[in-house]
């Protein structure tokens, strides 16, 4: 028996292997993309509580408890919804052999604090314009997929 899911579930999962399939880029070439695209085009809207700047200033907030579990668990969603978009679609599509590996993380036995520190550096090289223009989980998928990519 075949399941079938609601269009939006599907969109996401796809678009989220094509982001994935476009590589594990960095904040720094997030950057640049939304400087380019900032000169060909105007770029589509951000939501501001929400962009790499703002999930930044949350997870620099150690000391603050409401922020610093806003930020876990920003971090923790975003990876879940990611690693289960790229199950779902390996288990309902073809891919080229190895496609999985390359788009998967591997987090076994990395604790969030890690990922968290990680991405405030990563996050800490980018100017400030970038980030606010960066959806957040571009930039948490970019910084991590560059520190625990699986290939």
């Amino acid at each position: 028996m075949q399941r079938h899911f609601p269009r939006p579930v599907a969109r996401i999962a796809s678009g989220l292997l094509l982001a994935s399939l476009m590589g594990g880029a960095s904040l720094a070439y997030a950057q640049n993309a939304t400087q380019t695209a900032a000169q060909t085009q105007a770029s589509p809207p951000v939501d501001p509580t929400f962009s790499a700047w703002s999930l930044a200033q949350s997870c620099q907030q150690k000391s603050d408890n409401v922020a610093h579990g806003q930020c876990v668990g920003a971090i923790r969603g975003i990876i879940h919804g990611y690693q289960y978009g790229v199950l779902f679609l390996s288990q309902r599509t073809s891919l080229a052999a190895k496609e999985t590996q390359r788009v998967s993380l591997c987090l076994r036995d990395v604790p969030v604090s890690t990922l968290v520190d990680e991405f405030v550096q990563d996050a800490s090289q980018v100017s400030t314009d970038s980030l606010k223009r960066t959806p957040a989980e571009v930039a948490v998928l970019g910084s991590v997929h560059m520190h625990h990519a699986c290939d």
